[in-house]
């Protein structure tokens, strides 16, 4: 049998020994070939069995099993073993900047060699056990950051498309390694495609028209593809067009043109069966598994290890004839692919099966980590050369604030190795030539119950106990710090054991929250985090305490049970607000008092405020602020007015409306949430060690009212982003400041014309006229003087990060291609490289342009729209009210208008006149709704009324006609609704 599969796939005779080995385990084979022999030796049971994320053993093939999807967004993430013993365990592994903060160093490089370091360590620990810690890594996350609302705003690269990709491409290719047929583990984008709100996100749609679809979202998925920087995608939550994205056929029909290499594509956990339930999309789970393999899926990450639900719903479909076996294979083979070329197949499991436990957290990877909290540290502002600190001559220093000494970790990090918080960092730094006074500059509270006099107390060992009215006076397991994160939500830290204080789960019941609550949490955790609370003061000046956990758990039958009150054994449970405990609120300590004390008469005042990620907007939970929270605002004026000379250090996950700030502090930093090494990497640049080097991946707005409605995707109409926004933003996108200044110089271009299929180099000698060596990000954008469609303001088209020492003088070179200035022609469905004039803009940020040339590019003149062939709805120019949807749940997609509702076509070539004009639209509700043809604007000279009748249903599509008169000429074309219609296409006759 082994002889004839070797032929089969074209192998020349081989000792008996040799062909004792299937060809499936044969390195020397292709990897297709290797392919092709283990599918044909699967049943299609096996083959099933497959397609779920966690995919069993094959024993009577020697197959282990494989789990896809490991968390790897900035280092391995929370995957957890159990062991004999019954112990569980979190992975421990190098924890780097948050994904937006790596988005500020602005540094593939960089980028590469953090890549690089994670796929080391997942390697490490898949080793150890491939049932938890799988290699194929879900990250990393390419969503462009669009709205700094968004509760994931943490975990993507920036708003610019071609940075996000620039970086993923950079972290895909350091993940998979530098072997040309291995991989070292497999990165997969996250998640195709717009998902950037987290409101309702399984059941709204991303609304994109096909410019912002193709100029915008399409770009950071295309481009690490395209550079073989990646194996797959996971779908998105979301719908797209009215689509669920876990059935979009851009999947197969453009996802997987991208490639050069076979895709393995998987779904977002949950996501399949959503199909069925929040979006019903389809009436049965086997109709909505077919359509997900059909789609392009390869892979059903859902009910967590319980396969069989998926397994049973595929068979139900191929016996229905929903599904071929060939679909199946298809799916099978991406999956099959991915496995041998990392190794598995293999007798010594690959070049890269080697690497050890030793690699993790290891000197290297410390060193690796410290660096790159360094460089994505930005400093907003600098007056009066405040920083850097001097460290022979600042003799005392305050560190203050809720994150000064205290590191945390975010939904998707791994668990730290250790801890360097800001004051330590800053201690170390400063030595012995000066003091550090520190405080965390919270209020220290105790709550005396007005009923029995005894106080809320929890437990002082490293468990921590139920929190009861115990105590009679205020002694330590009865103190509280009281951190404000904002809006409404505090948590209580307990000051004889140092834990938090948390809704219980009870491990008896299968972890099940009780209505106890106990001080036993490191930090505020979870996916519904359980340790916030809300002290509400009343008008006669007693307060109650209110829960305030993100609770979805079925459970919570008694949603108005939100407030503690006392049981008859003392403990606090959860009660109505007629049945709370009323408390004495007794401040033992005022940490803004605290504060100022520490900041009068240092030398330089550090207060570190930003965000709680598991609070302050993460996933399932967008922000509704862009403000930091008021207690924290509070605390940085009161410094601010006990000592001139403070420096506010921002660590969080967004952009931050500090706008007082910005105008009274002289001096402003921002981290994210940057690993172990954060305080390190702030004393390095405090004290000037390093010159920061950071630049926003962000607009910084100076208002929530900057921003539209967060379910807004269409960024051209809405002006989003720096691409469009016509305001003044706090900080604009590329901002960054050093300790020194750089000098520009003129550029030359190596041709002031090039084709549309030509290139141009730009050159910029840059100058460091400072007295210290530093980096700068050089940055190069284009701005089109002319167009037939609105254009970017300015849009990045190359950068590069130089370091540069004193006086020294380096030429950056960027290559510019003509066909990276083109846009997508709605009138025809093509990039189109327009014939104008392009301003070729170099500087500091998008708002600190130093040099600029003008460019001529010989392109195209977009020609008048031709509206007598059959014209895509979708394909419009402008718009109110439009939202895209889908036109059937397979492809394609309609204009869905409701009253009110326009859509335009500009410069339409109506010739010596249309007579008629052809719709194909539906109309699910009964009765009529018209769209009105009108010439000029929304509200201009009518020349055609169609009536759409009802058709039944939304995907019922019917032709209808109506007469034209006096239309001829060039025109703008508006077609105007009055009701909820449908429209697929139109077209006018002659």
């Amino acid at each position: 049998m082994a002889a004839a599969t070797a032929a089969a796939v074209g192998l020349t005779a081989a000792p008996a020994a040799a062909r004792e080995t299937p060809p499936f385990r044969d390195p020397r084979l292709p990897v297709d070939a290797r392919v092709e022999d283990l599918l044909k030796r699967l049943t299609l049971d096996e083959k099933v069995a497959l397609l779920h994320q966690y995919q069993p053993a094959i024993p009577r093939l020697g197959i282990k099993r494989f789990k896809t999807g490991t968390e790897a967004l900035h280092g391995l993430a929370w995957s957890t073993d159990v062991n004999a013993g019954g112990a569980v365990r979190t992975a421990t592994a190098t924890v780097f900047p948050q994904s937006v903060g790596l988005g500020a160093t602005w540094n593939p490089d960089l980028l590469k060699k953090i890549g690089s370091a994670v796929g080391d360590e997942a390697r490490a620990y898949n080793k150890e056990n491939s049932d938890v810690w799988g290699l194929q890594l879900w990250a990393p996350v390419v969503n462009l950051l669009r709205d700094p609302r968004w509760g994931r705003n943490e975990e993507g690269y920036s708003e610019d498309a071609l940075l996000t990709a620039t970086l993923a491409t950079a972290y895909g290719k350091g993940i998979q390694g530098d072997h040309p047929r291995y991989l070292r583990a497999a990165p997969v984008l996250k998640h195709y495609m717009a998902n950037n709100n987290e409101i309702r996100r399984d059941q709204t749609s991303s609304s994109l028209r096909p410019r912002v679809k193709k100029e915008y979202d399409e770009v950071p998925f295309k481009l690490p593809l395209q550079a073989d920087a990646a194996t797959g995608v996971m779908t998105a939550y979301n719908l797209i067009n009215g689509r669920p994205a876990t059935v979009h056929s851009d999947v197969n029909d453009l996802v997987r043109t991208w490639a050069g290499k076979t895709l393995f594509n998987v779904t977002d956990a949950h996501a399949p069966n959503n199909l069925v339930g929040s979006q019903q999309y389809y009436g049965t789970l086997a109709e909505a598994d077919a359509a997900v393999l059909k789609a392009g899926v390869d892979s059903f990450t859902t009910d967590d290890t319980n396969s069989a639900i998926t397994v049973n719903a595929v068979k139900e479909a191929l016996s229905k004839g929903l599904l071929a076996e060939s679909d199946v294979d298809r799916a099978v083979r991406h999956i099959l692919q991915l496995r041998v070329r990392l190794g598995e197949f293999d007798p010594d499991g690959g070049p890269y099966a080697r690497i050890g436990k030793d690699v993790v957290d290891s000197p290297a990877h410390r060193a690796l980590a410290r660096q790159a909290a360094v460089e994505q540290t930005v400093l907003l502002k600098n007056q009066g050369g405040t920083l850097p600190l001097n460290a022979d001559r600042t003799k005392k220093i305050a560190v203050v604030g809720p994150l000064s000494d205290t590191l945390y970790t975010d939904w998707y990090s791994g668990a730290l190795p250790y801890r360097v918080t800001p004051l330590d960092g800053i201690r170390k730094r400063l030595g012995a030539k000066g003091t550090v006074a520190g405080t965390e500059a919270v209020d220290r509270i105790a709550l005396k119950d007005a009923a029995t006099g005894r106080y809320v107390t929890g437990g002082a060992g490293a468990d921590g106990d139920f929190l009861k009215l115990a105590a009679t006076g205020a002694d330590a397991a009865a103190q509280f710090d009281v951190f404000d994160w904002g809006q409404g939500k505090l948590t209580l830290r307990n000051v004889a054991n140092g834990k938090v204080v948390g809704r219980w789960s009870d491990p008896a019941n299968g972890n099940a929250w009780t209505d106890y609550f106990k001080n036993d949490q490191a930090q505020p955790n979870g996916w519904f985090v359980q340790q916030m609370f809300d002290l509400e003061k009343q008008d006669d000046g007693a307060y109650l305490v209110r829960y305030a956990g993100y609770e979805k758990d079925e459970s919570w039958a008694e949603p108005d049970k939100v407030y503690l009150k006392a049981a008859e054994d003392g403990r606090l449970v959860l009660g109505t607000k007629a049945e709370a405990a009323r408390f004495t609120r007794e401040v033992l300590r005022s940490g803004v008092d605290e504060a100022v004390r520490a900041a009068s008469g240092a030398d330089a005042a550090v207060v570190v405020v930003g965000s709680m990620p598991f609070i302050n907007g993460r996933e399932a939970h967008d922000r509704t602020t862009m403000a930091l929270a008021g207690a924290q605002s509070e605390l940085i004026k009161a410094v601010r007015k006990a000592n001139p000379n403070t420096v506010v250090v921002v660590e969080n996950s967004y952009p931050t409306t500090l706008t007082w700030e910005q105008d009274n502090v002289p001096a402003l930093l921002w981290t994210s949430h940057a690993g172990a090494e954060t305080g390190n990497a702030l004393a390095a640049v405090l004290f000037g060690d390093a010159s920061p080097s950071g630049r926003l991946p962000q607009t910084w707005y100076r208002s929530d009212d900057d921003l539209p409605d967060i379910l807004d995707y269409d960024i051209i109409k809405s002006d989003r982003t720096y691409l469009y926004f016509k305001g003044k933003p706090l900080y604009p996108f590329g901002h960054g400041l050093t300790y020194t200044s750089f000098r520009y110089g003129t550029p030359k271009l190596s041709t002031r014309s090039v084709a549309a299929d030509g290139a141009v180099r730009v050159s910029v000698p840059v100058t460091n006229t400072g007295r210290v060596a530093a980096d700068e990000v050089v940055q190069l954008y284009t701005s089109q003087r002319t167009s037939r469609v609105k254009q970017p303001l300015k849009q990045l088209r190359a950068f590069q990060k130089v370091r540069l020492a004193p006086g020294q003088t380096k030429t950056v070179t960027f290559t510019l291609r003509a066909a990276d200035l083109a846009h997508w022609d709605v009138t025809r469905d093509k990039w189109t490289v327009e014939n104008a004039v392009h301003d070729v803009l170099i500087g500091a940020s998008s708002a600190d342009i130093r040099q600029r040339a003008a460019l001529k590019v010989r392109g195209e003149t977009v020609p008048a729209r031709d509206l007598s062939k059959p014209t895509r709805a979708a394909d419009f120019d402008d718009h109110q009210g439009a939202e895209l949807v889908d036109e059937s749940k397979v492809r394609g997609d309609a204009v869905g208008a409701k009253a009110g509702t326009w859509i335009a076509f500009a410069d339409a070539d109506l010739g010596r006149g249309v007579t008629g004009i052809r719709v194909r639209a539906s109309r699910a509700d009964a009765g009529d709704a018209t769209i009105q043809v009108r010439l000029g604007g929304p509200n201009g000279r009518t020349v055609a009324t169609v009536t759409v009748p009802s058709t039944g249903d939304k995907y019922a599509y019917r032709d209808l006609t109506a007469p034209v008169s006096r239309a001829a000429g060039r025109q703008d074309v508006y077609l105007v609704f009055d009701g909820d219609v449908r429209l697929s296409s139109f077209s006018f006759t002659k």
